[in-house]
């Protein structure tokens, strides 16, 4: 059985979250269709909020503090990606667009990712068109094809009402569908790793003297 893993990302603010209910049943349905054929799936919360302080301080310096590190790690090391979003004026918050933005450059590259948001009404849906999948598009992941948007009315005593529920279905299975396409990953990607040798850098093939 294959191990897979996922990195749930959920930028809610308040406790508790509609952002992070949907964000927990989008995780579900992935790892109940990742099961059913045949892998291990690992779910892997991340809770921005718990990273709000840090995210700022990694801005400012450039270094993130072990604990957003750790979490960093298991975004860029993980086989798909769930990002949730509550929706502020017509786009994703100031915190999920800062946590995306101290990633190093070409971490999420091919990686699946599954997005979705809130927001107090359906009309602030196409949020997830204009503004969230370009900005991953940007960062060169694989976002699935369903977006999966849930205002109030989506749901039922704290359940995905009819309707989210197949869009959440929908989703998880394209997201399964890119997972499995695609190898284990080993990690996450090595900043300081050189992907030529010193010769190539100079621009000489590997057998060209030096002079």
């Amino acid at each position: 059985m294959t191990r897979r893993t996922l990195a749930v990302v959920s930028a809610g603010l308040s406790q508790p979250s509609s952002t992070r209910l949907l964000a927990d049943q989008l995780a579900g349905a992935t790892r109940d269709e990742l099961v059913r054929r045949g892998h291990d799936a690992e779910l892997r919360p991340i809770d921005l909020r718990e990273y709000a302080h840090d995210v700022v301080n990694n801005m400012l310096t450039g270094f993130p503090p072990t604990a957003l590190r750790e979490a960093i790690d298991t975004v860029t090391a993980a086989d798909g990606i769930i990002a949730v979003t509550p929706i502020f004026s017509a786009s994703y918050n100031g915190l999920f667009k800062s946590f995306f933005d101290v990633l190093d450059a070409g971490s999420l590259v091919d990686r699946p990712v599954l997005i979705a948001a809130t927001g107090g009404t359906a009309r602030h849906s196409l949020a997830l068109e204009h503004a969230v999948r370009p900005m991953f598009s940007y960062l060169r992941a694989v976002v699935v094809p369903t977006a999966v948007f849930a205002a109030p009315e989506d749901w039922s005593d704290g359940t995905a009402d009819g309707a989210l529920r197949g869009r959440i279905r929908r989703a998880a299975a394209e997201l399964a569908d890119q997972i499995e396409r695609r190898p284990p990953t080993s990690g996450p990607a090595d900043p300081f790793a050189l992907t030529t040798d010193f010769l190539q850098m100079l621009g000489r093939g590997g057998d060209a003297p030096v002079s």
